[in-house]
């Protein structure tokens, strides 16, 4: 072959494959995601639903009712909500125009479909709309194709009603099988595949999506568990983008900010660690031990060594902002206290310093290097006042059953979203949900107080905030005197991302409705 069409032949082969090789970073944006969520999509009627999968469900879907930045209720595909029948109806008027990603346009009878189906399947969103197994909502009905009523057991339970409408996305009618395995919304980003494991999941943008495309045309969530792999990755500019990533440690994320091709960038959290107690096993049967558990931890230096500061102290549940927001019962760290309180419980020391014969099972997330450095300086600390603690990482979906099941003494959690809102004190601690093994079921605490059920009842179903206040703040005082769950820190909502990618505003519950208005840079 004659040299000059020998380099002729290579030129047209580097020319074709150039615009491959320089779109390959810029095409698509990857974004982490730092939990298996299974090879699932259900995001409706699965059994579980784990909180980092509803970040997956915000690109792809919608809802009727959305929080605002004071994380008050208001419409997303509802355009307006208004009150029939004295309250004891819920009418919304759906926005005009929205296309379901097949090209349908919504009516009412979409979300009259999504719901028959939600309320009769039995899932963990499902059990919301239920109090001791009574609906509260005892009829969906679209009498047009720009409205939808739901029928209420009582007026009271508006509140509850837009609460737990943020999580439900609306599917088109005729869908539900279809949602498993490939799901269709109304959401900025349309499904275009999974692979089997379900460690990947591509996503294409929505053109026609009715509050204007997104900037990013094509989008993949990549799983990425591990802390070393999110490093290299994101080193290696294979992942785009790493939101909120629990699996991060605070001192890692300081030194990613530091490579050349990455930067950080942090914004005020709501979202809040807890150290989740089981009341029914012994010895965390007695408050008293409990109580001392809370002073014995030091959050204080735990949020300055290792979260570097990328976090505040949390006395409730609920965050700062909340307008049901109340301290109650403050737990300093005071080691003089917590040693106190175990003497007073007849706890005294052995030779060893140990209060307790057995340590007491601490079950934690397995995979995450951040989380398992909190547990050990928790475990050191509580040590120190001679209580005996035994760590024990557990695969992720495992640990979901043993908490519905009470199979633990501590665990850990991070509550995603739903705390922002005081009716999770009745999510987490009415007596009623501690019998529930049901997949779903959140009184891990497996805690009861009738006189807290009474006025968590009287609240959740006061309809004027003002009067509501109060009984929320006798909620709180109780609640934190019994600590069933200590509240740790409110973390920071930090990203981690490639410089080409700009125009981040991640708002306090850290979901990842920013995604839409990403831009890159080429």
């Amino acid at each position: 072959m004659p040299r000059f069409l020998a380099l002729f032949l290579i030129f047209v082969v580097l020319l074709g494959a150039s615009p491959a090789c320089r779109e390959r970073n810029t095409s698509i944006v990857t974004i982490a995601l730092d939990q298996n969520f299974g090879n699932s999509l259900d995001f409706l009627t699965a059994s579980s639903v784990p909180a980092n999968a509803e970040r997956l469900r915000s690109l792809m879907f919608n809802t009727l009712v959305k929080k605002n930045e004071k994380y008050e209720y208001i419409g997303e595909l509802a355009k307006e909500i208004k009150d029939l029948d004295g309250g004891s109806t819920i009418s919304f008027v759906l926005q005009d125009n929205v296309k379901f990603h097949n090209g349908k346009v919504l009516t009412g009878s979409d979300v009259k479909y999504t719901f028959d189906n939600l309320l009769k399947s039995g899932g963990a969103k499902a059990a919301s709309f239920f109090d001791n197994k009574q609906p509260q909502i005892l009829s969906v009905d679209a009498p047009d194709a720009q409205t939808v009523n739901f029928k209420l057991a009582r007026a009271a339970l508006k509140t509850q009603l837009l609460s737990n409408l943020v999580a439900i996305p609306i599917i088109p009618e005729g869908s539900l099988e279809q949602q498993k395995s490939s799901p269709i919304g109304t959401g900025p980003y349309k499904f275009v595949s999974m692979d089997s494991g379900g460690n990947t999941v591509d996503l294409v943008a929505f053109n026609d999506y009715w509050e204007g495309a997104p900037k990013i045309q094509n989008l993949r969530v990549k799983v990425v568990v591990d802390q070393n792999a999110v490093q290299a990755e994101l080193k290696s500019q294979r992942v785009d983008i790493a939101p909120m990533m629990v699996n991060l440690p605070p001192d890692t994320i300081e030194t990613l900010g530091t490579d050349a091709n990455l930067k950080i960038a942090k914004f005020n959290g709501a979202n809040v660690q807890v150290l989740t107690i089981n009341t029914q096993s012994k010895p965390l049967d007695d408050v008293r031990v409990r109580q001392a558990i809370a002073y014995a931890i030091d959050r204080a230096k735990i949020i300055q060594d290792l979260l570097r500061g990328q976090g505040k102290i949390a006395n409730s549940i609920l965050p700062e902002e909340s307008w049901a927001y109340s301290p109650g019962t403050q737990y300093s760290f005071d080691q003089a206290r917590a040693r106190q309180l175990l003497d007073d419980a007849g706890f005294k020391p052995d030779a060893k310093g140990n209060r307790f014969p057995q340590p007491i099972k601490f079950k934690i997330s397995a995979g995450s290097s951040a989380v398992s450095q909190y547990a050990q300086v928790i475990q050191n600390q509580l040590q120190e006042v001679g209580i005996p603690i035994e760590i024990e990482p557990v695969e992720f979906t495992t640990l979901q059953t043993q908490w519905q099941l009470g199979q633990f003494q501590i665990t850990m959690n991070r509550w995603v979203g739903g705390n922002q809102d005081p009716i999770f004190f009745k999510d987490l601690f009415l007596s009623t949900e501690s019998t529930d093994v049901k997949p779903g079921a959140r009184n891990r605490s497996r805690y009861k107080n009738p006189e807290l059920d009474r006025i968590l009842e009287h609240a959740v179903n006061e309809t004027d905030r003002e009067k509501a206040k109060p009984l929320y703040a006798q909620a709180q005082e109780i609640i934190s005197r019994d600590v069933p769950a200590l509240p740790l820190w409110y973390a920071s909502n930090v990203v981690v991302a490639n410089k080409r990618i700009d125009n981040f505003q991640v708002n306090g519950s850290g979901d990842w409705s920013f995604v839409r208005n990403l831009t890159v840079t080429k």
